[in-house]
């Protein structure tokens, strides 16, 4: 039978796995592993919803919804998640999501967990590694000389110009270390951080961008 957060996983690892290798289980793991860290250093918070919440964040992601596919509230239904945990567990997904800046309010200390554990994936070494992963499923350009990166946008205007991978950057990745929430999720935040700007020098300096 397994814990509700046990029937969760099950059910979700195959539909990832659909997805490209910037949002596919092992991006899920890497989240769950993140939530774990942070949590050790914040006040007490509720360990069922970051997990369920960090298990289904993704699933309902436009960019990958296809004809007759689960949603969260699908499989949170399923798996017999009450009406109160799973709206909690909805509030969490709601908060994550980057929207060219456009972040909704946090209304809970596992909201901020899983917001800041998805956002550490998204940078550094792995955000490295997931950005170009992402760029080259949808076919986007490593780097484009005479793009601007744009720093007000719409939700509908982040969503839907496809910028080079470099470009997503500027416009996404070097913001988010400072909209880090907890205290761990800040320190993680700024190491990562530092590599990236690292890494976007030397690519500078061996493709002429400087």
């Amino acid at each position: 039978m397994g814990t509700i957060v046990d029937k969760c996983m099950r059910m979700v690892e195959g539909i990832y796995n659909q997805f490209d290798a910037s949002h596919d289980f092992a991006h899920i793991e890497r989240v769950l592993k993140n939530a774990e860290e942070i949590s050790q250093k914040e006040v007490a918070a509720n360990e069922e919803v970051v997990r369920l919440a960090v298990l289904l964040h993704d699933i309902d992601d436009a960019k990958y919804q296809t004809v007759g596919q689960k949603t969260a509230t699908d499989i949170l239904q399923t798996i017999g998640a009450s009406d109160d945990l799973s709206q909690q567990v909805l509030a969490c997904i709601d908060s994550v999501s980057f929207s060219g800046g456009n972040t909704k309010e946090l209304t809970s200390i596992e909201g901020a967990i899983v917001r800041d554990a998805d956002r550490l994936d998204a940078i550094g070494a792995i955000g490295i590694a997931r950005t170009f992963a992402f760029g080259g499923a949808r076919g986007r350009k490593l780097y484009d000389a005479h793009e601007t990166a744009r720093d007000q946008m719409s939700e509908a205007e982040y969503r839907g110009k496809e910028t080079a991978s470099v470009t997503h950057f500027y416009e996404k990745l070097l913001l988010l270390k400072d909209l880090m929430v907890t205290v761990e999720g800040k320190r993680i935040a700024q190491q990562r951080h530092d590599y990236m700007v690292g890494f976007l020098k030397q690519l500078e300096r061996e493709v002429g961008l400087e």
